[in-house]
């Protein structure tokens, strides 16, 4: 299989709705995953320049700095991890936007290694906006809250 063809192929995927994908043509053996904003794409057999690749899937207007100003204070995300938004799964969200909130109040939890690391308000305010969602991938300082 050509560079152009699983270029073409690579495309394809990350506009469709899969997860997942895997060709397999004579030796070589191709293996999309998709996870966030990235696109992993493994190759096996045939052409050995052709062995691993990483697609960033940010359309390009997405990464332009955003014109509006950003109002209130941020709550960021301390640590790579899991974010949720409630103590269990059946349990209520901790905050919602809308909810007014004092300094040191839980607003999330990130696990990272096991380990269920609270997230507090540094401030107190209103929840302007939350960021994230349940059981998403975060980034160390990555924003997570809008606090006013």
């Amino acid at each position: 299989m050509e560079l152009d063809n699983i270029i073409k192929l690579i495309h394809t995927v990350s506009e469709s709705a899969l997860s997942s994908f895997t060709l397999e043509e004579g030796d070589m053996k191709i293996s999309l995953e998709t996870r966030r904003d990235t696109q992993t794409v493994n190759v096996s057999g045939g052409n050995p320049q052709i062995t691993t690749a990483a697609v960033d899937l940010i359309p390009s207007a997405a990464a332009a700095p955003d014109t509006e100003a950003v109002t209130g204070n941020l709550i960021k995300s301390p640590l790579v991890g899991t974010f949720y938004n409630a103590p269990s799964p059946d349990a209520a969200a901790f905050v919602q936007a809308g909810d007014t909130v004092k300094k040191g109040q839980v607003l999330g939890i990130v696990e990272a290694m096991k380990l269920m690391n609270e997230i507090e308000s540094e401030y107190d305010g209103i929840v302007e906006e939350v960021l994230i969602g349940n059981e998403q991938m975060v980034e160390y300082d990555q924003p997570l809250f809008r606090i006013r």
